[in-house]
């Protein structure tokens, strides 16, 4: 199934250049136009400087104009810093476009190939900065992307943010939530399970301290883009700050930047993608958020979800939403993550022959340009 449809690069009623609005700490786009319908975005930071990075490309897919056209969207929740989810915003949609001109398409080899090419790329770029800017070896990102094309879905996931469907079972008429990517985070048995099987003659390799289990007693993600420090020895050592240092030296990765991937044929029943980093998760169920875009009109659909999150956060916390909204960055991540929210919508199904709008590149918190 070809899904195409006229498109345009900006959303109506928003700001002339496409590049959403600021609201205090909350950037947004309510909506806009990409090649398969309408989407909606969302952030809000809680860090004193915001970590997370996101966007979503629609045109063309490859360096070439004239190859597949589509969608793509990534989601790159950076912890240590903005330094690697910053260098992935910048550098992995181009190795994709690049990759699928050399193998003539989007697959799921080609995802995994710009995957390892940006990791490499941003490990280099750490050892040529690390002795004069030591904290760029902890700084790591996880890694959601998602590339909707030629009726297909390819996810590709490093780390624990998540892509949830919403597709109408037709028999209940009812829009269930299906979970499209995998994660990597310690909290989950399987994951631990993974890692002590891969390091067999090491005890410490996930350490469970105040209820919380994390890979080496420094990070809950067992595989990210980034994080140099537990990838290659010759970083976990000075200047590296102390906190970083492991006791003992290692000769093999302790974290992997190897996406879990994943593709689907889309069904007229889906009706669209939520992809969120994990700031969404820890307050709302799959089913919790698929219900609320569901419900709701498309415009402005990734702040509500936003905004849920947001009061489910402050009722864990005793307080009211008005009172969380008060509170400056940096005080906010006692309370809440930063949370990055793309609703991709699937509500295209004519088919064209051609584009009618000019490619669309937008960047969560950032610009667009159209």
């Amino acid at each position: 199934m070809m899904v195409r449809s006229c498109w345009k690069p900006i959303a109506d009623g928003d700001e002339g250049d496409g590049s959403g609005r600021v609201d205090g700490l909350l950037w947004y786009k309510d909506l806009g136009n990409h090649l398969y319908g309408e989407f909606s975005m969302a952030v809000v930071q809680a860090n004193s400087s915001l970590e997370d990075r996101s966007e979503l490309e629609s045109g063309p897919l490859t360096s070439n104009p004239l190859g597949p056209q589509g969608t793509f969207i990534g989601v790159y929740d950076g912890h240590g810093g903005s330094e690697a989810s910053q260098f992935v915003s910048d550098n992995l949609f181009c190795n994709i476009k690049r990759l699928a001109a050399e193998h003539q398409g989007i697959s799921e080899h080609v995802v995994k190939r710009a995957y390892s090419a940006t990791e490499e790329s941003f490990l280099s770029l750490v050892k040529k900065q690390w002795l004069s800017k030591p904290q760029i070896a902890s700084a790591g990102t996880c890694c959601l992307v998602g590339v909707i094309c030629n009726g297909m879905i390819y996810i590709a996931n490093s780390g624990d943010s998540r892509v949830v469907l919403g597709r109408v079972e037709r028999a209940t008429r009812e829009t269930e939530a299906i979970q499209l990517s995998t994660e990597h985070n310690v909290n989950q048995e399987t994951v631990r399970d993974e890692l002590r099987s891969k390091h067999p003659f090491d005890s410490q390799i996930v350490v469970l301290r105040q209820n919380v289990w994390r890979v080496k007693g420094l990070i809950q993600v067992s595989r990210s883009i980034g994080d140099a420090y537990l990838k290659k020895a010759e970083f976990n050592r000075d200047p590296l700050p102390a906190k970083y240092r492991l006791a003992e030296t290692f000769f093999r990765p302790i974290l992997s930047c190897e996406p879990s991937t994943s593709s689907h044929t889309l069904h007229p029943d889906d009706q669209f993608l939520i992809f969120a980093s994990d700031g969404l998760w820890e307050h709302l169920t799959n089913q919790e958020a698929v219900n609320i875009v569901n419900s709701n009109p498309p415009n402005g659909v990734a702040r509500r979800l936003v905004k849920a999150a947001l009061r489910e956060a402050a009722k864990k916390c005793e307080m009211r939403l008005s009172d969380l909204q008060k509170i400056e960055q940096g005080m906010r991540r006692h309370i809440h993550d930063d949370i990055t929210v793309i609703v991709v919508f699937l509500n295209s199904r004519s088919e064209n022959t051609s584009l009618c709008g000019s490619p669309l590149s937008i960047k969560g918190g950032g610009s667009a340009n159209s």
